[in-house]
C-alpha cells in the first residue's frame, strides 16, 4: 500500500470513529492471523493460545498479546514462513516494536516517554551525572568533599531528612507515573475475549480470582516463558537453546528486590526503632544491600553482553538505547553502592556517596519510562492471560 492510500485510509476510517492501527501494530495483525492458521508454536509461550481465541486483532488485543511475549524468540526458529520466505513472519520483533510504543503511549506525562524512547542511554547516563555533578559541587562548596573522619556515616554529608526530602518526591512521582501508566493499559486490554464470554463487556475479565493472581504471580516471579517453551532456554545469538537470559534476569530482578527490600529494613529500623544508619554487617539491611548489589551487578552484566549478541531478528534495533540505559543505571547502582560500602572508611566516601545518589535518583527518574515498565506491563498481561484461560472458550480456534 502506497502512503497516500494508507494516509486515506486512516482518515476515512477516523471519519467513521474507527481505531486506526500503526504500522507496527497493523503489521502484528497481519502476522497473527498467518500464525492462527498455522498454530506450529501453540506450546511455546501463552501468546499462542491466546491468540487462538481472536478472530482478529484491534489495537487492545495487539497490545495485550505483545507485552505477553517475552521475546524467547522460539518461534522464529521454529517458524516456516519466517523470513526470506515472501510472508516475512517474524513475531518476536513485530512484538518488541509494538511493545516500545506502549511504553510511550501509556507514559506519564506522555512528552517525557518519547524523549526516553528515543535517546534512552544518553539521556539516562547525562541525568545520572548531572545529578552527581550537582551533589559533588555541594560537597566541593561546603569543604567536605575529600577526607574527614566519618567512619561510614554519611548522614554527616547530607543529614537524613534532606536526603528524604530529594529521594521521595522522585520515588513518589515515578510510583505515581508507573501506576497511572498500568491503570490505562489495563482498561484497554481487559474487555472480554471475543467470543469467549456473554453479558458486559468487561464482566468476564474484571473478577479477578484468587488461582488466577496466584498464577500470574508464580509466572512472573519464575519468568516461566523465558524456558522456550520446553524448559532448555530461549534463543539469543543463533538457534541454540540458552538459559543464560532467564538467569540474568532473575538475578537482576532479585537483585533489584533485595535492594529495595533492604532499604525498606532500614526505613523501619530508623523510624520504628531509632536505630540508625550506618549498619554494617552482619545487620540485615547490610546483608539484604550486599546480597542484592552482587546479584544486581552479575544480572546487569550478563544483560548486557547478551544485549550485544541479540541475534537482530529478536528484537527491536530502535529500543537499545532504551534497554542499554536501564541496565547501565541498574550497574553502576549496584556498582556505586558496593563501592561506596568497602570505601566507607576511606577519604574517598564524599565523592563516592554523590555519584551513588546521583545514579540512584536518575534510575527512579526514569523507571517510568523504560524497561522497567515492561515488567509492569507483562505483569499485568499475564494476569490477564490467568484470568483469560478460565473463561469458556467459544471459538475453539485450538482444537481440531
Amino acid at each position: 500500500m502506497t502512503p497516500l492510500a494508507a494516509l486515506t485510509r486512516d482518515a476515512r476510517a477516523l471519519a467513521n470513529g474507527e481505531i486506526v492501527l500503526s504500522a507496527p501494530e497493523a503489521e502484528v495483525a497481519r502476522q497473527l492471523q498467518i500464525c492462527n492458521a498455522c498454530r506450529y508454536c501453540e506450546g511455546f509461550c501463552a501468546v499462542f493460545p491466546a491468540m487462538t481465541r481472536r478472530l482478529e486483532f484491534g489495537k487492545a488485543d495487539i497490545h495485550y498479546l505483545a507485552n505477553l511475549c517475552h521475546n524467547c524468540g522460539a518461534c522464529l526458529h521454529a517458524c516456516q514462513y519466517a523470513p526470506p520466505h515472501e510472508f516475512a513472519v517474524s513475531v518476536p520483533q513485530a512484538m518488541a516494536q509494538v511493545r516500545g510504543q506502549t511504553y510511550a503511549d501509556y507514559a506519564w506525562p506522555p512528552a517525557l516517554g518519547a524523549l526516553y524512547q528515543r535517546n534512552g542511554l544518553t539521556l539516562s547516563l547525562a541525568l545520572a551525572a548531572g545529578l552527581a555533578i550537582f551533589l559533588l559541587l555541594a560537597l566541593a562548596l561546603n569543604g567536605t568533599l575529600w577526607g574527614g573522619d566519618l567512619r561510614g556515616n554519611f548522614y554527616q554529608l547530607f543529614p537524613h531528612n534532606l536526603l528524604v526530602g530529594l529521594f521521595a518526591p522522585v520515588f513518589l512521582f515515578a510510583t505515581l507515573a508507573l501506576g497511572l501508566g498500568v491503570r490505562r493499559f489495563w482498561s484497554d486490554v481487559t474487555p472480554a475475549t471475543p467470543g469467549a464470554s456473554t453479558g458486559s463487556p468487561a464482566s468476564a475479565e474484571s473478577q479477578v480470582s484468587g488461582a488466577a493472581a496466584l498464577e500470574a504471580t508464580a509466572d512472573v516471579l519464575r519468568l516461566k516463558y523465558l524456558d522456550g517453551g520446553h524448559g532448555e532456554g530461549c534463543h539469543n545469538a543463533d538457534e541454540a537453546y540458552t538459559l543464560s537470559r532467564r538467569r540474568a534476569h532473575h538475578l537482576t530482578f532479585y537483585g533489584f528486590l533485595l535492594c529495595f527490600a533492604a532499604t525498606s529494613v532500614a526505613t523501619l529500623y530508623h523510624y520504628a526503632f531509632g536505630w540508625i544508619a550506618p549498619y554494617d554487617l552482619p545487620s540485615l539491611p547490610k546483608l539484604l544491600g550486599v546480597a542484592g548489589g552482587l546479584s544486581l551487578l552479575a544480572g546487569t552484566a550478563g544483560l548486557f553482553m547478551l544485549n550485544l549478541q541479540r541475534h537482530p531478528g529478536l528484537g527491536d534495533a530502535a529500543q537499545k538505547p532504551m534497554d542499554r540505559g536501564f541496565i547501565a543505571l541498574l550497574f553502576f547502582t549496584s556498582l556505586s553502592g558496593l563501592a561506596l560500602w568497602l570505601a566507607r572508611d576511606t577519604p574517598a566516601l564524599p565523592a563516592l556517596l554523590a555519584v551513588h545518589l546521583g545514579v540512584v535518583m536518575a534510575l527512579f527518574a526514569t523507571l517510568p519510562y523504560g524497561k522497567f515498565a515492561h515488567g509492569i506491563f507483562r505483569s499485568a498481561a499475564l494476569l490477564k492471560w490467568a484470568i483469560e484461560k478460565r473463561q469458556p472458550e467459544r471459538l475453539a480456534l485450538g482444537t481440531d
